[in-house]
This record gives C-alpha cells, structure tokens and sequence, in this order.
C-alpha cells in the first residue's frame, strides 16, 4: 500500500514536470482488475497525467515541500562556495538531467545553483541553458506555493537566481 495519498484539489509534485493539480480519482478497469488513478494537471504545461496510485510513490510523486523545505532550498541557492566539475559539458549535462529526474527538490536546487555559477564562468551550451530554465521553473512553482513570492523576491540571490 502505498504512503502518499492525495486528494482531489492536492498540488502534487511530478518529478521532471513539476507541479500539478489532483483533478480526480478514478478508477479504471485494464484487463479485467480494477486499479485507481490520480489525474493530474500539470500546472505549467497543461499536460494531464494518469498515475496508478498504487505505484505514485514508486514514480516519485510527492507534496509540496513544506515551508522549512524550502527554507533549506534557498540555503542550497545561496550557496555560492561550490566546485564546478569542469567536465564536457554533454557528461555534466547527463549528471545533471539525472538530478532533475529524481524529483528531488534538492538535487533540483543544486543543478539550478551549479548552472547558474557556470552561466557567470562562461557560456552555456544550448541544452544547458534549456536545463537551466527548466529546473528554474520546476524550482519556482513549488518555491512559491510552499512559501510566498514576496519572500523569494525579498532575497536577492534568490531573486537574481529566478529573474524576479
């Protein structure tokens, strides 16, 4: 059975696509067993997405962060004593769409701060800078609903980070 259980009218985090809303629980018959879904609706894409609940945790779906989350979110953002890895940037690149992968908000964060250092170094690839703004966005949405735009806007690493 699984741990995470949402509600219809949850936010709900989809790893690599970001926030979504629970929209329904329905249920489904597929070869003759009945499984429940929730359907969600990615906020920022519109897309809708059908996640069997009983394996909603094994795709890595999650709630938003709290708000001391996000707290530990900024302080990864802030970070600004980190090391580069001066790798290709094709094998960095894999490392990071790795990171974003896991849903993790952290990890999230770590690829946001890394990018965002580099950019100031040196010039993006053109798969970097598209990994930038996703991860910018992904990190965004949730930051805002577990917190408040005035006070991501109130720090101003964060908000040269976010272009706010």
């Amino acid at each position: 059975m699984s741990l995470v259980s949402f509600k219809v009218g949850d936010n709900a985090v989809y790893p690599g696509h970001g926030v979504g809303k629970v929209t329904a629980i329905e249920v489904k018959e597929i070869l003759g067993t009945k499984h429940t879904f929730y359907s969600i609706n990615i906020l920022d894409s519109g897309m809708k997405i059908m996640v069997p609940k009983n394996n909603a945790e094994a795709v890595g779906l999650r709630p938003i962060i709290s708000r001391d989350e996000a707290g530990k979110v900024i302080e990864i953002l802030r970070e600004t004593n980190v090391k580069i890895d001066n790798q290709t940037w094709n094998r960095r690149y894999r490392e990071y769409m790795e990171k974003i992968k896991t849903g993790s908000v952290y990890q999230i964060a770590e690829v946001l701060r890394d990018l965002f250092l580099l950019k100031v170094e040196k010039e993006l690839s053109f798969g970097e800078r598209k990994m930038l703004d996703n991860a910018r966005s992904l990190l965004l949405r949730e930051l805002s609903l577990a917190t408040s735009a005035d006070e991501l806007r109130a720090q101003d690493e964060v908000k040269a980070i976010f272009n706010l």
